[in-house]
């Protein structure tokens, strides 16, 4: 994934939202993203472990 692409983001207890790619940091452990959603128009972090499964919350939205 790359900055500007459109993912969807997986939250708990919330239906899976779509968003924006605005920053991308990347770590050992994993990869974060910053992903404008529409009540967080200057992005929110979202970390996707490197394992993968229940640790990845932002997906391509093809990937939906």
């Amino acid at each position: 994934m790359q900055i500007n692409d459109k993912v969807v983001v997986k939250t708990d207890g919330v239906d899976d939202r779509e968003g924006i790619i605005l920053l991308i940091e990347e770590f050992n452990e994993g990869i974060m993203y910053l992903v404008s959603l529409p009540e967080y128009p200057k992005g929110i972090w979202f970390f996707n472990e490197k394992e993968g499964g229940e640790g990845t919350f932002v997906k391509p939205i093809q990937e939906k």
